[in-house]
This record gives structure tokens, C-alpha cells and sequence, in this order.
């Protein structure tokens, strides 16, 4: 009888490290002091090359929901007072999705980092990546989480 509880006991243990490690999550954004980001009236996101999954629109939609004017393709135009950049990384668990994604919002004129955001679900924690996009543009408008 008390083989069997303490095997019981050890299979329980092993499953929560095991399905504890599959439910990450973690949500950061940091601003830099000296940004002014209630001031950005006229945004541009950059497309990556190999963006499949139209995550530049998803930022330039909520952009624009922010009140802000965004628009978003591959080039950098000049008359603007933020480019936005991103990196997403897809991930496949049953179907594919969205397993990071970083924001970063730069000064147009020398591409410093005025505010980066970040989000990471694993598959168990997953957020659509409209919600993902979301998460992180909120934390950076809000002034950033530690």
C-alpha cells in the first residue's frame, strides 16, 4: 500500500514538472525615459520579408484603434515620428502559432529604441495573435511593466 502511494505520489510530481515547463508566459515592455510616446501622432510599421502571417497589419490595426495614424509596407518613409519594427516566432504544437513577439518603437531619424515590448505564451498559455499584438502595445503605452 505504501509503494503504490509513493509511486502515485512520484508520477504527480514528475507530471507538474513536465506540464510546468509547457506553460510559460511572460509579458515586459520597457520606454526609455526620454520618449515622449503620447506625442506620436504618425507611425510607419516595417513588414518583415518573410512575414506569412500579416503580423504587420495586426500591428498597424491596433495602431490605429490607439488613435494613432499607422501605415505599414516594407520601406521606411521619412515623415513620420515613429517606425515600428517587430519579430515574431512561430511555433508548431497541433497547428502553428504565435510563440514571441517583440515591438520595437524607434525615432525615425536614427533608429533608436524609444520603447520595446515583448510577449511569450507556450502552447498551453497561447494568445491569438491579434491578442498577442494587443498585450504587447499595451504594455509599452501604458509606460512599460517591470
Amino acid at each position: 500500500m505504501r509503494l503504490v502511494t509513493l509511486a502515485r505520489l512520484a508520477a504527480v510530481l514528475l507530471l507538474s514538472l513536465v506540464m510546468g515547463g509547457c506553460a510559460v508566459n511572460r509579458a515586459t515592455a520597457t520606454v526609455d525615459p526620454s520618449a515622449n510616446l503620447a506625442g506620436l501622432k504618425r507611425v510607419h510599421v516595417v513588414q518583415l520579408a518573410e512575414d506569412g502571417y500579416n503580423v504587420n497589419q495586426l500591428i498597424a490595426d491596433k495602431l490605429n484603434q490607439m488613435g494613432l495614424q499607422a501605415t505599414t509596407s516594407k520601406d521606411k518613409p521619412k515623415d513620420v515620428d515613429a517606425i515600428v519594427t517587430y519579430w515574431d516566432k512561430w511555433m508548431w504544437d497541433m497547428t502553428m502559432y504565435l510563440l514571441e513577439l517583440t515591438i520595437v518603437i524607434r525615432d525615425p531619424a536614427n533608429d533608436f529604441p524609444l520603447a520595446t515590448g515583448n510577449s511569450l505564451h507556450t502552447s498551453l498559455t497561447r494568445k491569438s495573435p491579434k491578442e498577442m499584438v494587443e498585450e504587447v502595445l499595451g504594455n509599452i503605452f501604458k509606460g512599460g511593466t517591470k
